[in-house]
């Protein structure tokens, strides 16, 4: 038999194959990079060149966490909440401003300076202003401040994403006898659909740290923000690391989950 069957040569390994594959490598890197960086920290923190009260070590953070594990809990829980009704509300809010603004151009015209200056309101100075409206005791100043932070980049990557429509497109479906509504919900929303969920990615973030800044400045003290600024307070810096680690570990969720939703919208497309 001679020629008979040809067996295809084996192809090379691709460079890097020995790491199984890049997302291994892409998860392995930052987990390494962090022992790295809290290794470093504790033996800075334990050579005594830095105060304690400066930088305290990873070590007695731990202990801080595990000891105040229960209220770190409780509070992630009132901050997550507040930056959860903060998201949403924007969110909504920003996506129904953007539809309304790609109808008129006179109407984007006129919403685009607003969402400027809102822009850069600085939550330092809201916060106290709205705690002191709606009082002590109400969470509603926190979650209004969370829901400005996250309309404007919902609404600006929204608006963005409707103007992304080809004309052609558009007039394709009206020689197809296609009403407006059903231009928008196959074309317009589809086309703009990514951009709103990057939005929404990058609310997700703000609307954390949103609702973090607020609680430090009056209302209710039961948030991870208010924890942080007693436990500052009252020296124990420790105890405001953990607290701020939790923090992190919140925002951190957020982000993922709205990254998730990012990536599966993506797919469909």
């Amino acid at each position: 038999m001679t020629g008979a069957a040809t067996i295809a040569p084996p192809r090379g390994r691709p460079p890097g194959a020995a790491w199984g594959s890049g997302g291994t490598a892409r998860a392995v890197a930052p987990i390494v990079l962090g022992v790295s960086v809290v290794a470093v920290w504790q033996l800075i923190a334990g050579s005594g060149l830095v105060e304690a009260y400066l930088l305290p070590s990873p070590a007695a953070i731990g202990a801080e966490i595990v000891e105040f594990w229960p209220s770190m809990v409780s509070a992630g829980a009132i901050t997550g909440l507040n930056a959860l009704v903060g998201l949403v509300a924007g969110t909504l809010i920003g996506i129904i401003a953007a539809l309304v603004a790609s109808t008129r151009r006179s109407l984007d015209g006129m919403l685009a300076p607003i969402v400027a200056a809102l822009a850069v309101i600085p939550i330092v100075a809201l916060a106290p202003v709205l705690n002191t409206m709606f009082g002590a005791d109400s969470q509603t100043g926190r979650q209004l401040i969370a829901a400005l932070a996250a309309f404007v980049p919902v609404f600006l990557n929204t608006a963005r994403g409707l103007r992304q429509t080809q004309p052609v497109h558009r007039d394709l479906m009206r020689s197809y006898a296609a009403s407006n509504a059903q231009i928008m919900r196959t074309i317009t929303l589809r086309t703009a659909a990514p951009f709103t969920f990057t939005g929404i990615r990058l609310a997700s973030s703000l609307a954390v740290i949103s609702a973090l800044v607020a609680e430090y400045f009056g209302g209710p003290r039961g948030g991870l923000g208010g924890l942080i600024s007693t436990s500052a307070a009252s020296s124990a810096y420790p105890r405001a690391w953990a607290y701020v680690v939790a923090a992190i570990i919140l925002g951190l969720a957020f982000s993922l989950v709205a990254s998730g939703l990012e990536r599966l919208v993506s797919r469909r497309r």
